[in-house]
């Protein structure tokens, strides 16, 4: 099913743990700030990380893909943005991008599964969920 939400977008500034030694992100840590804006994402709908673990499920990423395009750098501030573009039964495809001043760094795709944190197998997204993001 394809959804309509909108983007969401969180500000990421690049410190000196995200770098190798020559002050470029290193490449892992794109990934981070995708995790930190869905995570975001997800909280404006109520579910944070705290509250899944209590209702037996969480989320899991079961893919990846990223483009990266240009690097960022030390101090740098960067734009991170979410939005779903495809809800199955159990899971949520998220495209994102990694912005610094209006220029696309890094463009990813990431799908994420709701699965039983005891048995890990796929769970269901709540119809609540689905209902906040108009799904």
């Amino acid at each position: 099913m394809t959804a309509q939400s909108a983007e969401f977008s969180i500000p990421i500034r690049v410190y000196i743990e995200d770098t190798d030694a020559g002050g470029i992100v290193y490449y892992v840590n794109y990934l981070k700030y995708f995790e930190r804006a869905r995570t975001e994402y997800m909280r404006s709908f109520g579910y944070d990380k705290a509250a899944l673990p209590a209702e037996g499920v969480m989320f899991v990423v079961s893919k990846a893909s990223l483009h990266y395009r240009s690097p960022a750098r030390l101090d740098e501030a960067l734009e991170v943005t979410a939005r779903v573009a495809e809800v199955g039964g159990a899971t949520m495809t998220f495209v994102q991008t990694i912005e610094r001043g209006g220029e696309c760094l890094v463009t990813g795709e990431v799908v994420i599964a709701l699965v039983n944190r005891e048995t890990g197998r796929p769970q269901r997204l709540p119809k609540a969920l689905r209902a906040k993001m108009g799904v």
